[in-house]
């Protein structure tokens, strides 16, 4: 819509807000019409309308099998749109048209702003299927001439109240009509339904809905208050009320076809199982954040254990086995402590990175400067506890066999995401530039435990490849290439 009223009109852009505005609203005028909706908007010259925007209705069938978003009709083609646009009303004059052997009746609803006309909705209503309307047809119908009525006079849509279609109720979901005084006239039955699930024992008709609606939730203070006036309809407010273990989401708008308030529609839904499965997710999330809580506890648990045995033992290989077995267990309770504080099974690995970086860094006779370049991203945690081993065997390595003690000398890890959004893989280097590769070495056929521990992650857990070369210059140059899942 924004790019048809900026090329073909002369609106101004806080005109393509209100109907942006309108848009947002009018599946309701479509439903409680069971018509299409067609916005009409005249060009800049003055000489043709434009169409920018289509609705059609969910409680009826379709007047257009095509869609019009962005026709040319010239001026006079449909004298309803020349009349509604230049005398600002609403025109039902004329007799039904026939579309592919289908009678269609077309009224034309001028959209007023500020005292101007921007344009005119044309409401098409298919007649195929026209019988006796019932109860609930005829307040659908009085309802949709109030709000066109609304439209037209420039109240209606609510300025400052842009809804949300997919999480507002609809007229289907529930409706209820009141008057003036917020007394009930016509309850649908899916809104009767959605009382009896509050505790309602009786009938909605005759009585006062937002007494009504306060006596049946909750006693909260001066929330009731508040609950009285949303569910009379004075404002345009929504809300959800909560009794008798259900919760019904509810929307007032109130009616002034003429200025003056009429009555009210409010329209309601049932989301009482919505909202149940909600507070299950969220019970689930803390379940799991609380999960990798401990198992993060459990795991420091024994990396203490082991630290403490590690002081014990007399034999420098064995304490330097303890010490290399404290890292790892550390670089899988870091991942475990950064899911504890997230609400999904996803962390941010650059900051993993940093800490096992900064972890490993402690066994350097602190001479060798470590870094990180480029950005590992988010990864699941099926891929970051894996993988937060390997940069720590890696690392541990680099640091342990690159460098003679004393030695100056820097180790870099470097990422980059590639390939496509559906599959996307990590290349990650781990280059230093110490003493080089010994004479002969294959780094698929030896190497220590740290080595074969990457192997097997990364080409057998993480479904990669891992290749150790000398660095061009000086140093060695480690290439882990992973595939992280499709980018989210």
């Amino acid at each position: 819509m924004n790019d048809l009223v900026r090329q073909h009109t002369a609106l101004s852009e806080s005109d393509l807000e209100w109907l942006h505005l309108l848009v947002s609203e009018w599946q309701l005028l479509s439903d409680l019409s069971f018509a299409d909706l067609v916005l009409w908007v005249p060009t800049l010259d003055g000489t043709r309308y434009v169409s920018v925007a289509q609705m059609r209705p969910n409680t009826g069938p379709t007047s257009y099998q095509d869609d019009m978003v962005g026709h040319l009709v010239p001026r006079g083609r449909r004298p309803l749109l020349d009349a509604a646009l230049d005398e600002g009303r609403i025109v039902r004059e004329g007799d039904p048209e026939w579309r592919e052997e289908v009678p269609v009746r077309v009224e034309s609803i001028p959209v007023r702003r500020e005292g101007r006309v921007l344009g005119v909705i044309a409401r098409n209503t298919n007649l195929l299927t026209v019988r006796t309307p019932s109860r609930l047809e005829l307040t659908y119908l009085q309802s949709a001439s109030d709000l066109a009525q609304m439209i037209a006079a420039g109240s209606f849509p609510f300025p400052g109240q842009q809804v949300d279609m997919d999480a507002s109720p609809r007229a289907g979901d529930g409706l209820i009509r009141l008057d003036a005084d917020g007394i009930v006239q016509y309850a649908s039955p899916n809104a009767l339904s959605a009382y009896h699930r509050l505790g309602l024992a009786s009938d909605l008709v005759g009585q006062h809905l937002g007494q009504l609606t306060a006596d049946l939730a909750p006693a909260r203070g001066p929330v009731d208050e508040a609950i009285v006036k949303l569910a009379s309809g004075y404002a345009p407010r929504e809300a959800e009320v909560e009794g008798n273990g259900g919760v019904i989401q509810l929307r007032a708008i109130p009616l002034k076809p003429k200025g003056a308030r009429i009555g009210s529609l409010v329209l309601l839904r049932d989301v009482t199982e919505l909202r149940r499965r909600e507070r299950e997710l969220i019970t689930k999330d803390a379940t799991i954040r609380e999960i990798h809580h401990r198992v993060k506890n459990n795991l420091q648990t024994v990396a203490a254990l082991l630290r403490l045995q590690s002081r014990r033992m007399d034999s420098d290989q064995g304490r330097e086995a303890l010490n290399e077995a404290v890292r790892r267990v550390g670089s899988i309770a870091i991942v475990h402590e950064t899911l504890s504080q997230n609400l999904d099974e996803r962390v941010e690995f650059d900051e993993i990175a940093d800490r096992v970086l900064a972890m490993v860094a402690e066994i350097s006779p602190g001479k060798v400067n470590c870094r990180r370049t480029g950005r590992f991203g988010i990864l699941d945690a099926e891929v970051a506890t894996p993988l937060s081993m390997v940069l720590t065997e890696v690392l541990q390595n680099a640091l342990e066999h690159a460098f003679a003690p004393g030695e100056q000398g820097s180790v870099e890890v470097s990422a980059l995401r590639g390939g496509t959004r559906e599959e996307a893989r990590l290349l990650i280097t781990v280059r230093d530039d110490g003493r080089g590769l010994p004479e002969g070495f294959d780094a698929q056929r030896t190497g220590n435990l740290g080595l074969q521990i990457v192997r097997t992650l990364v080409e057998g857990e993480l479904g990669g490849t891992f290749d150790m070369v000398p660095a061009t210059g000086r140093g060695t140059k480690v290439v882990l290439d992973v595939p992280v899942g499709p980018d989210k």
